[in-house]
């Protein structure tokens, strides 16, 4: 058997069994240890044998049997997995031309790997709480969106707070203000408590529809936000949503798919449970969903060899996962850094082999993306070489990572991804949000902008705006808005 000490480089946080000896570490999660060895999880991998979660931890951990990560051990993860990337998907290099538009940072929930939300309490009309955050209505939501479109975007991100006002649509209303104190019990203020009235989720995705864009909204906490208090089925929910406009689910809310982790983390978020049940109902109402993971704050490999264990499981029953989306977790502005829980964030290492065993792990999800708001270009394009091949997309705002204390940026340019595509030897692809639609860009025709947008034409988005990673100004003036994960 391999037992024994830290996973990660630096051996902090807690994380991959503290010092190997006591067993747990200050939260009481065993210390990873299987019945495999690393040798023969590399091997199995290399053949391309279904992995089981004590091979993903293994190769997370570039063996439990000793402290920190192999240097050579884990290039050879690497090698394997971007041989597999290579095997499976081919050189391209999609991305896609999106803008995030969150509709509010009202947020009770209380996650301690958060600082995206403002407490909902100071946006009530009675509040005179100072807070830096926002609510759209409808009409705004639709505007941000009708202004990306002019500019070639044709997928529209919105991952929001859950406001207490929020409710599925007029029934909802009706249902959450007859329970006798729903503010307690089911977290609810009726919309005239608020300053400004978020709308319904139904009215917020028939606002941000338009224009045939891309819808791609409501993660399970939200979805579960939207059938609190009634016993509604989250299929029938999502139905609801898709009839309004929604187009795709993302699979964020999802952090660490193991609930003894949750509990430290985001104790007041759904459970594992309830995350794959509303993912499942995504599916049956006929949408496409994405996964993630956010790691790196508290959890061990194990318990992200058994999240992706989740995400594989879900993927075979459904078929309906689009990609896997690694969020690497950014500490410098979130409770749990401020709290003392933490003290970092994962290393460049492990970035690299969560990457990695993804790819080799998740031998039924196409396709993997490596992030730049969360690494920066180096290291993103570095990711590109561990097994992903997906390399997010132009985000025009991204608020939730920088808030957390984000360095690397909103906005990305398409000279920006060719350039820095090409510059390893990879083809640059420009692809709609199902990866269904994919269009080669040749390097040498630019300059180069969004064709399969609506009203795309090939025009660069934002030709006096910001690039190079840099936040800044859209070309009206206007600052970016806001969204991730």
């Amino acid at each position: 058997m391999s037992s024994g000490g830290s996973s990660d480089a630096s051996g902090s946080n807690g994380r991959g069994g503290g010092d190997g000896e006591s067993g747990a570490n200050e939260f009481d999660f065993a210390a990873p240890a299987t019945d495999q060895s690393f040798e023969n999880a590399l091997a199995k991998a290399r053949d391309g044998a279904r992995l089981t979660v004590d091979d993903a931890t293994e190769l997370l951990a570039t063996g439990t049997d000793r402290e920190g990560i192999d240097p050579v051990r884990k290039e050879a993860v690497l090698e394997a997995a971007d041989r597999r990337r290579a095997e499976e998907v081919g050189d391209e290099v999609t991305f896609v031309a999106n803008l995030n538009n969150n509709v509010t940072t009202a947020c009770n929930t209380g996650c301690l790997f958060c600082n995206f939300k403002d407490t909902a309490h100071a946006f009530e009309a009675d509040s005179d709480a100072e807070h830096a955050g926002f609510t759209k209505p409808p009409a705004e939501s639709r505007a941000v969106v009708e202004d990306a479109l002019d500019m070639g975007v044709y997928e529209v991100c919105s991952v929001s707070g859950l406001h207490p006002a929020f409710a599925l649509n007029e029934e909802h209303h009706e249902i959450l203000a007859a329970y006798d104190d729903p503010a307690s019990e089911v977290n609810y203020k009726p919309p005239e408590a608020y300053a400004t009235d978020p709308g319904t989720y139904v009215e917020q995705m028939a606002a941000m529809s338009v224009g045939g864009v891309h819808l791609h909204s409501m993660t399970p906490e939200e979805a579960y936000h939207a059938k609190r208090g009634t016993d509604w089925a989250y299929e029938s929910v999502y139905r609801e949503l898709a009839d309004a406009g929604l187009d795709s689910a993302p699979g964020t809310a999802a952090e660490i798919l193991v609930d003894e982790v949750r509990d430290v983390i985001c104790p007041g978020k759904i459970r594992t449970g309830d995350w794959v049940a509303a993912m499942e109902g995504a599916a049956a109402a006929g949408l496409d969903i994405t996964s993630t993971m956010m790691y790196g704050h508290v959890e061990t490999v194990a318990h992200r060899a058994q999240h992706l264990k989740v995400i594989r499981d879900l993927q075979d029953r459904t078929g309906a996962i689009t990609e896997f989306v690694p969020l690497s977790f950014i500490h410098q502005n979130t409770p749990l850094y401020r709290r003392g829980v933490v003290d970092s964030g994962p290393s460049r290492a492990e970035d690299e082999l969560v990457v990695a065993v993804a790819r080799l792990f998740l031998d039924n999800v196409d396709h993997v993306q490596a992030s730049w708001v969360k690494s920066g270009d180096a290291h993103g394009l570095k990711l590109l070489n561990c097994g992903a091949d997906d390399f997010m997309g132009t985000i025009l705002s991204e608020e939730i990572t920088s808030r957390a204390g984000g360095e690397y940026g909103e906005y990305r340019s398409f000279d920006d991804y060719v350039e820095m595509i090409t510059a390893i030897g990879r083809m640059p692809v420009e692809r709609s949000t199902d990866y269904r639609t994919r269009r080669r860009i040749d390097p040498d025709d630019g300059p180069h902008g969004p064709r399969l947008g609506p009203r795309a034409d090939g025009t660069p988005m934002l030709p006096d705006g910001p690039s190079g990673g840099e936040s800044g100004a859209d070309a009206t003036g206007t600052p970016p808005a806001d969204a991730d994960d």
